[in-house]
């Protein structure tokens, strides 16, 4: 006995592109070939040209387009098939799975799946190793763009640009550079506080800010300068200038020049332009009327420490806000008689930055 065998469906037409075969005793078997071709001319190298939906008005020969969805006209009932423009009439292609396509109006590859046509990926995690826009991208600067201006918007709400790095000892921060030389950087360095760093050369950096995370606010290279002469009494002649040599607090640049003329001690010197508060203390055992004046470059006045003629004891403030360059200086000079205490804590000068 014969064994039984299933009957063989065969079909007319290839299974992905539905090309027609030539079968056996046809007639006209060249249709069926040159059918067979314009398919072929059609999907391979495919380059879809826009997406309508209704036909250009006057369409070239070979070029094909997507058809849109609630297509009218010649399209209608089209929705989502591929028109290409062969011999004067439409040839309508269903797009498979798989299928690549260059989008011409967006410069752009695509891959049809899951019913549409999206973005190619490289790998089933949607991700590339490296990607450059209008320049080369590097092993360590796996994106890299140049341009103009780069925009992150939201998508209806808000947005976040996330910077995250995997111990608190590692960086996570903005660089900015001049020429590739680093002149300024904002963010985690090394540490967990919030710092804004600066350079003058991309080498040397100071930090000009910094918030710890419990929201204390520090700026280690803020001119600031607490300082006097070594401690001693004396009583200066009237017209003559006290300058300093002991710093009690000393940062953000501040430091002693040349000798005071006509007097005792060094020269302050102003380490940036800006506006300072100064505040002057002067402490005295017995005075016979005396003041104390805070002056800059040897010529102007800026606060004024005045005692009355005193068997005793005293103590005297004065404070300004005054706007002072760099490399200008200040000393002490005095009118009148006193004896001074110097010292820390005594007769003292205090110069910040605000």
């Amino acid at each position: 006995m014969k064994p039984h065998r299933e009957p063989q469906t065969v079909s007319d037409q290839t299974s992905n592109l539905a090309m027609p075969y030539i079968l056996p005793s046809q007639a006209q078997k060249h249709v069926t070939h040159n059918e067979a071709l314009q398919r072929l001319d059609a999907v391979v190298q495919l380059c879809v040209s826009n997406e309508f939906p209704v036909p250009p008005s006057a369409p070239s020969e070979g070029q094909c387009y997507l058809v849109a969805e609630s297509a009218g006209g010649p399209w209608s009932g089209k929705d989502g098939m591929l028109a290409f423009r062969q011999d004067g009439a439409w040839l309508y292609l269903e797009p498979r799975t798989g299928w690549r396509a260059f989008f011409a109006a967006q410069g752009q590859l695509r891959v049809f799946s899951s019913g549409a046509w999206r973005p190619v990926s490289l790998d089933d995690s949607s991700s590339l190793a490296m990607i450059g826009v209008n320049t080369s991208p590097d092993a360590v600067n796996r994106l890299s763009v140049a341009s103009d201006a780069t925009l992150f918007s939201h998508a209806g709400h808000g947005h976040q640009l996330k910077l995250n790095k995997s111990a608190t000892a590692e960086t996570g921060t903005l660089l900015f550079q001049t020429g590739w030389s680093g002149r300024a950087e904002m963010g985690l360095a090394g540490n967990d506080d919030f710092s804004i760093k600066v350079s003058s050369d991309g080498s040397d950096w100071l930090t000009a800010l910094a918030i710890t995370p419990q929201g204390a606010v520090r700026m280690p290279a803020r001119p600031a300068a607490r300082l006097s002469l070594t401690t001693a009494i004396s009583t200066p002649a009237d017209g003559s200038r006290t300058g300093f040599n002991d710093f009690h607090l000393q940062q953000g640049g501040f430091s002693l020049g040349s000798a005071v003329p006509g007097g005792t001690g060094n020269r302050l010197i102003i380490p940036e332009t800006g506006p300072y508060l100064l505040q002057l203390t002067a402490s005295t055992l017995s005075s016979y009327g005396h003041q104390a004046a805070v002056e800059v470059n040897g010529s102007a006045a800026l606060a004024f420490a005045i005692g009355p003629a005193s068997a005793g004891a005293a103590r005297h403030s004065a404070f300004t806000v005054v706007l002072l360059s760099e490399g200008d200086w200040l000393a002490l000079l005095h009118h009148g008689s006193a004896q001074y205490e110097f010292g820390a804590g005594k007769t003292e000068l205090s110069a910040v930055m605000l």
